[in-house]
Parts: C-alpha cells; structure tokens; sequence
C-alpha cells in the first residue's frame, strides 16, 4: 500500500459494518444471505453495505488467504535495506514486485525500508540478498530470520 507521506481519509463505519466486516474476515466466501440472517438485517443492507465499503476502500479487494508454507514457503525473513539517497521510491517500486516479497516498508532509523519476504530454503534467500547487494543504489542490508510466526494477520478486523 502506497501511502506517499500523504495523511489518508479516515472513513467512519458503524456498528453493522464492523460485524459485516468480521464476519467476511472469518469465511470471505460467506454469502450476502448468510449475513443477513446472521446480522438479522436484510440482503439489500448488506449488499449496500459492502459496496459502500468497497467504494471508500474499507475492503480493497476479495482475495484468498494463501498459507505459502502449504506451498513449500516455509522460511519467513525480515530484510532491511539501506538505499542511496534520491533513489528510494525508484527501488522500491521496481523490488516491491520480486514474486517472494510480501510487504514493504519505509521506516525510520538505520534503514530505509523493511522488507518481509518467504523462501523456500536459505539458498533462495542466500539469492535474493546477493542480487538486492549488486544493486548499484543498495548500499548494505541486514536479514533476520523468523524461527516462529506468532501472529501473522494482516487481514485482521479485529481492531475496529
């Protein structure tokens, strides 16, 4: 998510979007029927709901929770990446889409950007951090690896 220094629009929801907007982060694929009974309300409201919802970007897109270690991703590692000045944004949005980037940030302190990424093995990390230092505007990184996902819920509704 791209914010560019630039202070979002807070959106206010009620009471009834927060439920709706729990009950999708529990079964995405629950139907609009299935709410409304769930929520006593009818089909219409929260199918309007949900639009309004989408519209002021609440809900950025419908999209699966994948569970990469199902798929073999198993070795999670947090990188972070000192780039040369005047160059950040550049960098950022050419490694952002590197396939075993999950997220990426701009932070402050002693990196410019963090990135948390997944690898199969440590051969295919060992790969990665190698081609991010030939990158002519990197100028050092640092890996730390993750030994125990704790909590991993990027999706979560649970703080409205």
């Amino acid at each position: 998510m791209k914010n560019n220094g630039e202070k979002q629009q807070t959106v206010k929801i009620d009471e009834t979007d927060k439920k709706i907007l729990n009950l999708f982060n529990e079964d995405g694929r629950m139907s609009y029927r299935k709410i409304s009974r769930k929520l006593d309300i009818s089909i219409g409201t929260v199918h309007n709901r949900i639009e309004k919802l989408v519209k002021s970007g609440v809900i950025k897109k419908f999209a699966p929770v994948i569970d990469h270690g199902k798929l073999g991703y198993n070795f999670t590692t947090i990188i972070g990446v000192r780039v040369k000045g005047g160059v950040l944004r550049n960098w950022e949005d050419k490694t952002s889409y590197h396939k075993n980037v999950l997220c990426m940030y701009d932070v402050t302190g002693e990196f410019d950007a963090i990135i948390v990424a997944r690898f199969k093995d440590t051969s295919e990390l060992d790969e990665f951090v190698k081609n991010l230092l030939k990158e002519p505007d990197v100028q050092r990184t640092y890996t730390q690896t993750v030994l125990n996902i704790l909590k991993e819920d990027l999706g979560s509704s649970k703080m409205l």
